[in-house]
Order: C-alpha cells, then sequence, then structure tokens
C-alpha cells in the first residue's frame, strides 16, 4: 500500500495505462481484459489490474493536472515497482492541421509548470518521454495500420485563461495540441529511471471549437486504448 493507493504489493502489474477519468479506467477493465480484479478504490481513484493477451496490465487513474498524475505515478513507480506508465488522454488541438480523432503519440512535453523543478530540481521547459515505450507504441501503430502522429505536446496548468489564441510556449515549441498531464509524468519518470510514454486523442479543435460527441469520444477512445494495450504486449516481449 501507498499513501494515495491501497492495492497491496503484487497487485499491481509492471505496466500500467493511466487514464484520467477513473470511469475510463474502468470501460477498459471491464470492456477489453480478462481476469480483471479491482486492486483500488481509494478516493474514488479505481485501479484494474487484469490481462490482455496473456500479458498482465493495470489500469486505473490519474486525475487531473500535473499535481494529481504527480503522486499517482510516482507512488506507482517508487511504492509498486512499476516499470512503464502509459498516459492515454484527450488533449485540445490548437491548430486545424490537426483533426479531431487524430491520435499523438508525445515526443515532447512543454510546460509552465513548476512541477518538475520543485520536485526533482529538473530544469528546463521540456521533458521528453522515457524508454522505449514511445519507439514500442510508433512500431506498435504502423503493425495494427493505425495512423499515429508522433509530436510536441504543451501540457498547461491551466484549462481556462483569458487569452485568446496559442499560448507562446507552445507557439514557439511547435506544440500541436494542450494536455494538463505528461510533464509531470515523464518528469517522475526520468528522475525514477523508468519508462513514461503519452498517447493522446484529439477531442476538440480549439480555434473551430469542433469537438467529438460523447458516443464519437467513447469510440474514438476504445481505439486508442487497444493501441495502448497491443503496445503493451510489445513492451513486455522486450523487457521480460
Amino acid at each position: 500500500m501507498s499513501v494515495h493507493i491501497s492495492a497491496r504489493k503484487g497487485e499491481i502489474a509492471n505496466i500500467v495505462l493511466l487514464a484520467g477519468d477513473p470511469l475510463r479506467a474502468k470501460h477498459i477493465a471491464e470492456n477489453m481484459l480478462q481476469d480483471v480484479k479491482q486492486v483500488n478504490s481509494t478516493r474514488n481513484a479505481f485501479y484494474f489490474t487484469g490481462t490482455y493477451k496473456g500479458v498482465a496490465v493495470t489500469v486505473g487513474a490519474s486525475g487531473m493536472g500535473c499535481p494529481s498524475i504527480g503522486i499517482y505515478s510516482y507512488e506507482l513507480f517508487n511504492e509498486y515497482d512499476v516499470a512503464c506508465i502509459i498516459r492515454i488522454g484527450t488533449a485540445g488541438a490548437y491548430e486545424t492541421t490537426t483533426k479531431v480523432y487524430d491520435v499523438i503519440n508525445v515526443d515532447k512535453a512543454y510546460s509552465e509548470s513548476t512541477y518538475a523543478s520543485e520536485a526533482f530540481e529538473i530544469t528546463g521547459d521540456c521533458i521528453v518521454h522515457q524508454g522505449l515505450a514511445y519507439d514500442s507504441i510508433n512500431e506498435t501503430a504502423a503493425a495494427i495500420n493505425m495512423p499515429i502522429k508522433a509530436t510536441n505536446i504543451h501540457s498547461s496548468d491551466v484549462f481556462y485563461r483569458s487569452r485568446n489564441g496559442k499560448p507562446a510556449l507552445a507557439e514557439k515549441n511547435n506544440c500541436a495540441a494542450v494536455e494538463m498531464e505528461a510533464f509531470a509524468l515523464f518528469a517522475n519518470a526520468q528522475y525514477l529511471k523508468k519508462m513514461a510514454a503519452t498517447i493522446l486523442t484529439v477531442s476538440d479543435i480549439i480555434p473551430t471549437h469542433e469537438s467529438m460527441s460523447a458516443d464519437q469520444r467513447q469510440n474514438s477512445l476504445d481505439n486508442m486504448s487497444k493501441l495502448a494495450l497491443e503496445s503493451v504486449v510489445a513492451i513486455s516481449k522486450k523487457i521480460n
């Protein structure tokens, strides 16, 4: 057990998928995994461990923002000896060249957040994916014929802001989209020498206000979840 996760040692798999929404984690567990056991419900951050194609995997919730995923991913890495965490989430596109439904494999996360510097004295506004998971996701996407974009994203600390347009940090560094968690996940993995990646589905286009319907969001996120789970199988073969 850790401070925020009540699972016992051995109940968390070596590779973990983290969704922001606990109900998304529940949906994946109930519809895509076999031999599922719920291993955490503390704070309603549901965690489930099961198998996918015979490979053990845990899927759980990270909450929203760098502080929340920072807590959960750190405890998973440090207290449960997790080797690899893949965040599976949504993002808003800054420009119309990126479309609704596009799937992004995050190369670099740029952020104004002080999370990395305050926690680990990691300086700079950019942290890259950690370890072999990123390449494994690209290889898996090609193998299952799923188009993805490997690109930079903006990990913002804010959801609402008074100024319109693309923030300067995102503009300077060619960030295709914005989300709120990858930067902290990558920081934890860098500090603890673990593997981390982030896969995102574009759910809306910020300049045009185009967005998915509720049904479309569910179906498209299932596609991303399949990519993540197929990648878990590929990663497991490489590290075991």
